[in-house]
């Protein structure tokens, strides 16, 4: 189902992580469509909103990845709810739990109920072993996904031209690598087990840039996906539908929709 760039479309809440504003490969003017395009009375921000990780290595911060911020807090000011749940890439936030900034709430993790179901909101790191043991070679990796990303930017350039649709390659390497399918499947089910022993309903997070949701043994799995290569997020509608929401040729296209 499509529904064109500039329609706007009144929802409960939306859900949006891994923007990564600070770095090249995030694509601002994406979210600040998304954020027209559907008037919600909910914003979460699930985590790596913002990249201190590379904004410490390099400063990079454009026009652009400030619109963003001045766009939040104008939603706020116009008294949108707006909670920030800091991942691993803004984790310089987490020490500010409960702080209000600007009308924007941090908080380390959220509680949060559709209908009946109850869900909490993570970021999703702190289930990732391998940035948990191996910080700085996470930090190199980063910049190696950095490179990959500015690849594919001059290599859509050239399928632009000739008419070719997009095309990523980090999606095409995580579809295609082994560890990476099992580092997510291993990822969504260390998150269900959390959500169950913490007896929630469902768990909506991001982190491995993977949008996604699914229920698994009656519980709901729900990633963010990311602002910087898959360009998407969650939509909460009033009727109580969890619907995963992605660009595709400037137009907003349901890929996955659950019915809570």
């Amino acid at each position: 189902m499509f529904f064109a760039i500039n329609m706007e479309r009144k929802v409960k809440s939306i859900f949006i992580s891994d923007v990564h504003l600070g770095t090249k490969v995030s694509k601002p003017n994406y979210l600040l469509k998304f954020l027209k395009d559907f008037d919600s009375e909910n914003i979460f921000l699930i985590g790596d909103i913002i990249d201190f990780w590379r904004l410490n290595q390099r400063p990079y911060w454009p026009q652009e990845h400030n619109t963003v911020i001045q766009k939040l807090l104008k939603k706020s000011r116009l008294g949108k709810k707006i909670i920030y749940i800091p991942g691993n890439h803004d984790e310089f936030l987490r020490q500010y739990d409960n702080l209000n900034l600007g009308g924007i709430e941090i908080k380390l993790f959220y509680e949060y109920q559709i209908k009946d179901k109850r869900f909490i909101l993570i970021h999703g790191d702190q289930f990732d072993l391998y940035v948990l043991k191996f910080k700085k070679i996470a930090k190199i990796g980063g910049i190696f996904y950095d490179l990959s990303q500015n690849f594919n930017y001059y290599l859509n350039k050239i399928r632009y031209f000739f008419g070719l649709p997009y095309w990523s390659l980090s999606g095409y390497l995580k579809r295609k690598i082994k560890n990476a399918s099992n580092f997510i499947e291993n990822f969504e089910s260390i998150l269900i087990d959390f959500a169950v022993n913490k007896n929630y309903d469902g768990v909506i997070c991001g982190h491995i840039h993977q949008g996604n949701i699914k229920v698994i043994n009656n519980v709901i799995y729900a990633n963010c996906s990311d602002w910087c290569d898959s360009i998407g997020g969650l939509i909460e509608t009033y009727d109580g539908e969890l619907i995963f929401i992605q660009n595709e040729k400037d137009r907003w296209v349901e890929k996955i929709k659950l019915k809570i």
